[in-house]
Order: C-alpha cells, then sequence, then structure tokens
C-alpha cells in the first residue's frame, strides 16, 4: 500500500469528496506509475480516479463504524497543507 494514502474511515467529521478524490488520485498514481498527467493518459487517468473514488465512497458508507478514529489526520486537513493549497490557486 502506498505510504501517502491515508486512513478515511471513522474521520469526524467523515471523509469529504475531496479528500476521497486525493486519495484515489494518489493510488491511481501509485499503481499505473504515471505522476504527470499527460494528453496520451489523461482520459484512462481520470477515468481511473473517478471509479477509485466512487467504489471508495461506497465502500465507507457500507463499513461499519470504527471504534477508533484513525491514527493520523488526512493531508487535506493539516494547516500546511491547505496553505499550500490556497497559495497554488
Amino acid at each position: 500500500m502506498c505510504r501517502n494514502i491515508t486512513v478515511l474511515r471513522g474521520l469526524e467529521p467523515s471523509a469529504t469528496a475531496e479528500e476521497i478524490e486525493a486519495a484515489a488520485r494518489q493510488y491511481v498514481r501509485k499503481v499505473s506509475g504515471v505522476q504527470t498527467v499527460s494528453e496520451a493518459t489523461r482520459e484512462p487517468f481520470e477515468r481511473a480516479v473517478a471509479e477509485v473514488a466512487a467504489t471508495t465512497t461506497r465502500l465507507l458508507a457500507e463499513l461499519p463504524a470504527r471504534r477508533q478514529p484513525p491514527p493520523t489526520v488526512p493531508p487535506l486537513r493539516r494547516p500546511e497543507v491547505r496553505a499550500r493549497e490556497t497559495a497554488k490557486r
């Protein structure tokens, strides 16, 4: 498993669509080896991200609640990551 993907099940508040998509994107990057999306890879890459995100959303909705919260905070909930993302826009 990719070390950069954090546990989303059991977050309070629940994982957002943005967090689920970020995890899906990281997963697809890892398994495909595509780090920079080009015109040749864009369509299959984005389709895979959408499919993984949809499957993850269903999975999180169907699993029972966790007894304890995840051990780490997802990157998109960390202030330093939020600041970097805001600066990019």
